[in-house]
């Protein structure tokens, strides 16, 4: 694999003093070349012209190894096909003018991928899609190890976010200790060092990766919310009965600690019975005043 070799150019702007004064000795002797032959008819102005327009072509070719570079931006440099250096430093430089160059930028990128329709652990449709937040660190690999780096990282990204769904349950039931629901931190983590472990390869660095939309496919949604809804009444009622029962228990034991009423035990049945009904019931219960005797 080529390893990323940072190099450090010249100065464009030394290199354009160069430059002008070349254009300068080239127009002064072509002059001097023109005023020679025209006045004295001699030839040694000849070599003098022949060297000025010599110097054209030099100087055109010199040019051409002026380039700029911006803030977070590597250039890759390139001689005949063989990676010579990347070039990181900011401003105005120059470099062989026979080296091909390519700017990468370094900057941090991030892209939303598109909702994907999956299974989960359960075989469940569900659509998803993540927020991926990466940048180049390696412009080597970026380059040399693939064909497109950028769509190399979101389609290893979109390919991460199928397995991760694949791994988790849509919801934590039936004791599952994980979900792409309820673990929203544990589950990035995940996708983070996964879509990583992928893009290495690219020379590129995720600093960030969370899932960005969540739902049930539309076939099942309708069945999955009853679902849900029917989960919540159990667990509302389980924690009804739960508090009824103690309710109960209290008041039994305040009444028997307290000597108000000897109960036998199908009083204590009946009361039972009546308080569970009004504790648990979901509508305002009506009273019924007994005016004879308890039984």
């Amino acid at each position: 694999m080529i390893q990323e070799k940072v190099t450090k150019q010249m100065s464009g702007w030394t290199m354009l003093i160069v430059v002008l004064a070349m254009i300068a000795v080239t127009i002064l002797s072509f002059i001097q070349a023109i005023s020679w032959i025209d006045q004295y008819m001699d030839s040694a102005g000849i070599p003098l012209l022949l060297f000025s327009i010599l110097m054209i072509p030099t100087i055109i070719i010199t040019a051409r190894g002026f380039f700029t570079v911006e803030p977070n931006e590597g250039v890759v440099l390139l001689l005949f096909g063989k990676y010579k250096g990347t070039e990181k430093e900011s401003g105005f430089r120059w470099a062989n003018p026979f080296y091909s160059r390519k700017k990468i930028s370094l900057r941090v990128r991030n892209f939303d991928s598109d909702k994907l329709k999956v299974n989960d652990k359960k075989g469940n449709p569900i659509m998803i899609s993540a927020v991926v937040v990466w940048r180049v660190v390696d412009t080597a690999h970026a380059v040399f190890q693939v064909d497109d780096f950028e769509h190399y990282v979101r389609v290893q990204s979109e390919s991460a976010v199928r397995h991760l769904a694949s791994r988790y349950s849509y919801d934590d039931t039936e004791g599952e200790m994980l979900s792409l629901r309820s673990s929203i931190d544990e589950v990035s983590e995940g996708l983070k060092t996964e879509i990583q472990d992928r893009v290495d390869t690219a020379g590129v660095v995720v600093d960030e990766a969370r899932i960005n939309h969540l739902a049930y496919a539309p076939e099942i949604a309708s069945a999955m919310l009853q679902r849900q809804q029917a989960e919540a009444i159990i667990d509302a009622r389980t924690k009804i009965v739960d508090g009824a029962v103690g309710m109960v228990q209290m008041a039994l034991n305040h009444l028997k600690e307290e000597g108000v009423i000897e109960l036998d035990e199908e009083r204590k049945a009946n009361m039972v019975s009546n308080l569970m009904v009004v504790l648990c019931s979901d509508r305002a219960t009506q009273p019924i005043i007994n005016t004879g005797s308890l039984y």
